[in-house]
Formats: structure tokens, C-alpha cells, sequence
């Protein structure tokens, strides 16, 4: 029993930690790939710089493709925002960040014809004094768009473990509680019963029932 509150202790601990060592360096987190139409949807694409230290250019191109259909540009930014005309014709949200390690988009009030493959083509140029090495990284996001969200599976078993977890924290409060009970039952019993006895002894022979003192 007594693990357990050690165990919690620990993974607290842990989660502080791993809090602050993703908030000081970049993390290349996926981004999600189901939607629901009539919401928004944040397509995440992160890119990490190699070199922090050094002034870097970027350049950002987003393209979608349906099914069987081909690459088509639908935003791009280049000091600038630049919105193409596509389906998603002022549906689309720049979401990056300021050091453009983060370049992502968000598609507001998302379709059902919005599924598909959408491309992120990340390039950069370093300004180093001798040379300008380009460095170029792609992601690709497989996006489903359904009518209604579905059940999680991860969810859904967080919520059974966690109706475990209650459920065995209460048996184990009932236990407690009952065996504190009878402790304190059995302690009055005695007490009474020793109570009874002193009393049940005649009043010329209570002065002989002193305990006598080890030496």
C-alpha cells in the first residue's frame, strides 16, 4: 500500500522534469491526422533549427493532394503570407511561431473533401560569413476527415484504468476503515472488561492489586 503514493510521488516528479526540459529545447511532435467536420484543424509542422546561434532564412510551402489527385500549393510564406487559390480560399490560419521552428497551419470549418495527404516543405539558409548552406526537411500529414468524432481507444482505456484505480482506492479505504474499527473495538473490549474485573473485586482486596514495580 505503501508503494503506491511513492509511485505517484515519482511520476510527478518525472512529469516536472520532462515539462521543463520540453520547454527549453524544440520538440518535432506529429500532428494529429483525424478532424471533424465543422471544426478547426491545426495541421502541426515543426521543424527544429540545427543551429540556433546562427541567422537563418526560411521558407515555408504547403501543398495538398486529394486522392489520386496531385500536389497543389495552397500557402506559402516567404517573409511574407501568401494564401494561393485553392479550395481552402480563406480557410487557412497561419499558426507559426515567431523563431519559425514551428510553421504550422490551422483549416478552419474543415470538409469532408478536405481528407488527403498535406505536404510541408520546410527550407532554410544559413547566414554563415563564408558560405549559405540550404538545409531542406519535409512532413507529411495524412488527414481523415469524419462527420462525427469517434471513440479514442487510448481514451477509452484511460477512463477503464482509471475506474480501476478509484475502485481499488476505495476497497482499500474500506479495508483500512474496518480494520481501524476493530482495532478500536478490541482496545474498548479490553478496557471494559478490565474495568469490570476491577471493579468485581471486593473493596478489602483492591489494595493488593497493585502492580508491582520491576526493579
Amino acid at each position: 500500500m505503501a508503494a503506491l503514493p511513492r509511485l505517484v510521488c515519482a511520476s510527478s516528479v518525472l512529469l516536472v522534469v520532462w515539462a521543463g526540459f520540453c520547454s527549453a529545447v524544440c520538440v518535432e511532435v506529429p500532428s494529429e491526422t483525424e478532424a471533424v467536420q465543422g471544426t478547426h484543424m491545426k495541421l502541426l509542422c515543426i521543424s527544429c533549427m540545427k543551429r540556433e546561434e546562427v541567422t537563418a532564412s526560411t521558407v515555408v510551402e504547403w501543398f495538398y493532394r486529394p486522392e489520386g489527385g496531385k500536389d497543389e500549393p495552397i500557402y506559402e510564406y516567404r517573409k511574407t503570407n501568401h494564401e494561393f487559390p485553392s479550395r481552402f480560399s480563406g480557410r487557412l490560419q497561419w499558426n507559426g511561431s515567431k523563431d519559425m521552428q514551428d510553421v504550422s497551419i490551422t483549416v478552419l470549418n474543415v470538409t469532408l473533401n478536405d481528407s488527403g495527404i498535406y505536404t510541408c516543405n520546410i527550407t532554410r539558409e544559413f547566414e554563415f560569413e563564408i558560405h549559405r548552406p540550404l538545409f531542406t526537411s519535409s512532413r507529411l500529414i495524412h488527414l481523415t476527415v469524419v462527420e462525427e468524432a469517434g471513440e479514442d481507444f487510448t481514451s477509452v482505456i484511460s477512463e477503464i484504468m482509471m475506474y480501476i484505480l478509484l475502485v481499488f482506492l476505495t476497497l482499500w479505504l474500506l479495508i483500512e476503515m474496518v480494520y481501524c474499527y476493530r482495532k478500536v473495538s478490541k482496545a474498548e473490549e479490553a478496557a471494559q472488561e478490565n474495568a469490570t474485573d476491577y471493579l468485581a473485586i471486593p473493596s478489602e482486596n483492591k489494595e493488593n492489586c497493585a502492580v508491582p514495580v520491576e526493579e
